[in-house]
């Protein structure tokens, strides 16, 4: 059902119709919806009535009427006044509750649908302008539903309520009140383009330059190291230069429209009070003192209005600007297509490559060509050669992660572009170059995703990765935080926590990419004897650049240029003479 939901999110957003997608979301909460703005019409009613007890008043004390009659009216306005106060509540606690509902469905919405596109659209997009869509767009919605929904509600009110009361009084007047619709209506259209442009271009300078922080951030010991932090500062220096221009100009434009909106509304209602009053001493038409207050208070109120809406006109642009940004992500077709597909319940890790190939998008060759294969269950086959030789492509591709551009890739006998991959990565488990952490204890972290697990099997899988001696001696034990991606530990204890989450997942397949060229020689040999016990009886793919990592595999497949040139054992490929034994003989310094 949760799901079902936050899939609706995605259908609900149009990029190109931003007013119409927000009107849509606020639509799946009716019931809420339907009494915050009855509730609102209740508390308004004061604003819209009191020039009429006002104009009824001064009437009676201009005919010297009877005192009685002005404390009956006191009354009325004491009790539309005092309702104010339960019906905002009201008001305040089912729209908010709709706004804030909004903002987490959108925010949940986006967080599902990342999880679901393709890993080269990470690869494309910067995490920092992600998160960006994520916190910073969402709440500029937030903040559009919460600044610009009270003024309209209340210029509607207003207005219904000023031309129904006008109607009753002086309905003559009608046509004078039908100036300032036209006149908002021409101020926001003629503003609207220019608004929508200046409003993009600033959003893009703030990506822009949370993209430049985010390097920045990631990059701190390489800039340190080289004494680059002035090119790191001018960089960042010029992301904030771009956004303070975008947004200075965007300042002037809403400068531009408040002061024309303020101008042409106050015009109008000077407008109006002077002709009510010419109209009542020349007699043109039968108005009473009172009524020259009624009509020119309702005008007031009907100009204040239409002049809020004006003013909001950057907020309301901002946040469906917001709304073009967060369906940039929700409509972004580049998805990992897996519903409907064939879910996987057991794995036993036979994998199969038949003619694969893989071309990244916008390259004239492939990136793997024609790849044949067979890895038996229960086998270790390392892939070694140079940089470029597809080494890492040829993982992705058993992950799923790429799709093959022309041939097959099977898993188990089955051709993985027909399983749901979702099931199948059940069964597999990552032990990358640089292990990534989170903000957590060690437990959270090696139990990631599993949920309540026992303790034991969380103790038994950090024994096997040599991981239990150092995590008993820290402060907590296992529920020591270890800081964001693992700040607090050495590289070897990070990586054999790595090795631990494999471990405690009981994986039928473990791909191991680099997983110890990072590492200085003592925790290399604690983490190549906990990889031993990790891979003993599960169908291991090993990347490694160094060969003395990769002797002991059952198969070596030696890549060039994406083409396999070499396979067979370590004696084997050595006897053979070929390119393997010429990167031994480089790698042992023997040639």
């Amino acid at each position: 059902m949760v799901r079902k939901t936050l899939s609706r999110i995605s259908e609900l957003i149009d990029g190109a119709h931003p007013t119409r997608s927000v009107l849509r979301v606020l639509a799946r909460r009716p019931g809420r919806l339907a009494v915050a703005i009855l509730a609102f019409a209740f508390k308004e009613i004061p604003l819209w009535f009191l020039p009429v007890i006002t104009a009824a008043i001064i009437d009676i004390v201009a005919e010297r009427g009877d005192v009685t009659a002005v404390i009956w009216w006191f009354a009325l306005a004491a009790a539309l006044l005092l309702q104010n106060y339960p019906n905002h509540i009201l008001y305040t606690r089912s729209f908010m509750t709709v706004v804030r509902d909004t903002g987490a469905d959108l925010r949940n919405g986006l967080a599902e649908r990342l999880q679901s596109l393709s890993i080269g659209y990470h690869t494309r997009m910067s995490s920092s302008i992600v998160q960006t869509k994520v916190v910073r767009d969402v709440e500029n919605v937030e903040l559009m539903l919460q600044q610009v929904t009270h003024p309209l509600l209340s210029a509607t009110m207003v207005m219904v309520g000023a031309i129904a009361m006008t109607a009753i009084a002086v309905p003559q007047f009608l046509p004078v009140y039908a100036l300032a619709v036209p006149i908002a209506i021409g101020i926001r259209y003629g503003m609207r383009n220019r608004s929508r442009e200046r409003n993009e271009l600033f959003r893009r300078e703030v990506e822009t330059l949370s993209a430049r922080v985010g390097e920045m951030a990631s990059l701190i010991p390489v800039t340190r190291a080289h004494g680059l932090e002035q090119t790191a500062v001018t960089r960042v220096a010029n992301g904030a230069d771009g956004v303070r221009r975008a947004g200075l100009h965007l300042d002037m434009l809403n400068g531009h429209v408040a002061s024309i909106s303020w101008v042409a509304m106050q015009l109008l209602g000077v407008g109006c009070l002077v002709l009510a009053a010419v109209f009542s001493l020349t007699g043109i038409l039968p108005i009473t003192p009172g009524e020259v207050v009624l009509l020119s208070t309702y005008f007031t109120l009907l100009t204040q209005g239409l002049t809020q809406l004006l003013m909001l006109i950057p907020v309301g642009a901002r946040g469906l600007e917001s709304v073009r940004s967060i369906a940039e992500v929700l409509q972004e077709p580049d998805l990992e297509q897996n519903e409907g597909k064939e879910r996987v319940d057991a794995v036993t890790g036979t994998l199969s490559l038949e003619g694969a190939s893989h071309r990244y998008p916008g390259s004239d060759d492939d990136a793997l060509h024609r790849i044949d294969l067979e890895i038996p269950a229960g086998t270790t086959v390392a892939f070694v050669g140079s940089s470029g030789s597809g080494k890492s492509t040829l993982l992705n591709l058993v992950l799923g992660f790429l799709r093959p551009s022309s041939g097959r890739m099977l898993i188990d006998g089955r051709d993985m572009q027909a399983l749901d991959l979702r099931t199948v990565r059940r069964f597999v488990s990552v032990v990358p170059q640089e292990s990534v952490l989170f903000e957590g204890t060690i437990r959270d972290n090696v139990a990631y995703g599993l949920g309540e697990i026992d303790g034991s099997r969380i103790e038994r899988a950090l024994r096997d990765a040599n991981a239990w001696e150092f995590v008993r001696d820290q402060p907590h034990g296992w529920d020591t935080v270890v800081g964001e991606r693992g700040a607090r530990l050495s590289g070897g204890q990070r990586q054999r926590l790595a090795i631990a989450r494999a471990l405690v997942r009981d994986p039928r397949i473990l791909l191991l990419d680099e997983a110890t060229s990072a590492l200085d020689p003592e925790s290399e040999e604690l983490v190549k004897d906990a990889l031993g016990r990790l891979m003993s009886g599960r169908t291991t793919l090993v990347v490694a650049h160094r060969l003395s990592t990769v002797r002991q595999a059952d198969t070596i497949v030696v890549l060039e240029r994406g083409r396999i040139v070499e396979q067979g054992s370590h004696d084997e490929l050595l006897a053979l003479g070929g390119r393997y034994a010429q990167l031994h003989l480089t790698q042992a310094g023997l040639s």
